[in-house]
């Protein structure tokens, strides 16, 4: 999970919005604050299978929400009753 943490957020179309350096100062953050989930409850929903290792710790981490661009998985809101939202969504809402 965390080297797709990586990759995501290491995508040029990033650049307008916040500096790699802002990227890995809040990577590093993050980090310091995530919780281990393991996976008891296998989830195979996903149009897109490599999606559903979200919905595995969503699940599994009893999740709430999952904040994602990804169209494969924002197409499965609401997700046994977790909401899926985009950032964009997710802020507009605090």
């Amino acid at each position: 999970m965390r080297k797709s943490t990586d990759d995501v957020l290491g995508r040029e179309k990033f650049n307008k919005y916040v500096s790699e350096e802002e990227r890995l100062e809040f990577l590093s953050g993050l980090l310091q604050e995530v919780e281990l989930i393991e996976i008891s409850e296998p989830v195979s929903e996903c149009r897109d299978p490599k999606d559903d290792k979200f919905l595995e710790l969503a699940v599994n981490g009893k999740a709430e929400c999952i904040i994602s661009g990804d169209g494969d998985l924002l197409s499965l809101h609401p997700f046994r009753e977790i909401t899926i939202v985009t950032p964009r969504d997710f802020l507009e809402a605090r």
